[in-house]
C-alpha cells in the first residue's frame, strides 16, 4: 500500500484524531540527523489503529502519573521509501544499528511502532540524557544503570525516562535496548508477517 493512498478505512488512523498527545515529525523537517526534509509531500502522520489505540491508552496514563505532561510524537508510521534512505544515509557506518534494514522492514512501515518523549507543563521537551536519534551509547535504555553509576546520566534523566517507558509499556508497547525513545506494538515477527507494510 502506498502512503498516498492511506485512510482510516484501511485500519490506520491520524494522529491528529487521537487526544491529549502532540505531533512534531522530526522527518518532516530538516531537525533529524539525515538533516533534510525526508517525508515531503507526504502525509506521515498516521499509525496503524492497534498501535493508535496503544498511544491512547499511554496519553491517559501520563496524563493521571504526570498531570500537565503530554507525550510527544516523534514518528510514526515512516514509508518504505523512507526506510531505505535512512539506511543508505548510514552506509559505511556502524551506526546501521539504529535503523532496520529495509530487507526485513522496519516496524515503522507497518503503522506499528512510535518515537515518542515528554512534554512538561510548559511544553518543554524533558531532559533525557540523550537527544532524539542521538547514536551513542548514552542513549541505550540497556545501559542506564551503567551511565547513572558513572554519572552520565542523572537520577532525573533516567526518571523522566521511566516515565515515558511506564507509559507505552502499560499500554502495549515494548521498548528496545539501544533507543529510549522507540517503541513497538506487538511482536516484530508477527507484524512483518502479518500486517500490510506502506510503501
Amino acid at each position: 500500500m502506498l502512503c498516498e493512498d492511506l485512510s482510516p478505512g484501511h485500519g490506520f488512523l491520524r494522529l491528529a484524531s487521537i487526544p491529549n498527545i502532540t505531533v512534531d515529525l522530526r522527518y518532516a523537517s530538516e531537525d533529524n540527523f539525515v538533516g533534510r526534509n525526508l517525508y515531503g509531500t507526504l502525509d506521515c502522520a498516521w499509525l496503524h489503529e492497534l498501535a493508535a489505540a496503544g498511544l491512547s491508552r499511554a496519553a491517559v496514563l501520563l496524563q493521571e502519573r504526570a498531570p500537565g505532561h503530554r507525550l510527544l510524537v516523534l514518528d510514526a508510521l515512516r514509508p518504505h521509501r523512507v526506510q531505505i534512505l535512512l539506511w543508505d544515509h548510514l552506509e559505511g557506518t556502524d551506526l546501521r544499528q539504529y535503523v532496520a534494514d529495509p530487507a526485513r522492514g522496519s516496524i515503522h512501515s507497518f503503522g506499528m511502532a512510535l518515537d515518542a518523549t515528554i512534554l512538561d507543563p510548559q511544553g518543554k521537551e524533558l531532559d533525557m540524557g540523550s537527544g532524539f536519534d542521538e547514536m551513542t551509547e548514552l542513549s541505550h535504555p540497556r545501559l542506564e544503570d551503567m551511565h547513572l553509576a558513572n554519572g552520565e546520566l542523572t537520577a532525573w534523566q533516567v526518571r523522566n525516562r521511566q516515565l515515558l517507558r511506564g507509559v507505552l509499556i502499560d499500554s502495549g508497547f515494548t521498548g528496545v535496548d539501544n533507543e529510549w525513545w522507540h517503541f513497538d506494538m506487538l511482536d516484530r515477527q508477527q507484524v512483518r508477517g502479518t500486517f500490510i507494510r506502506v510503501e
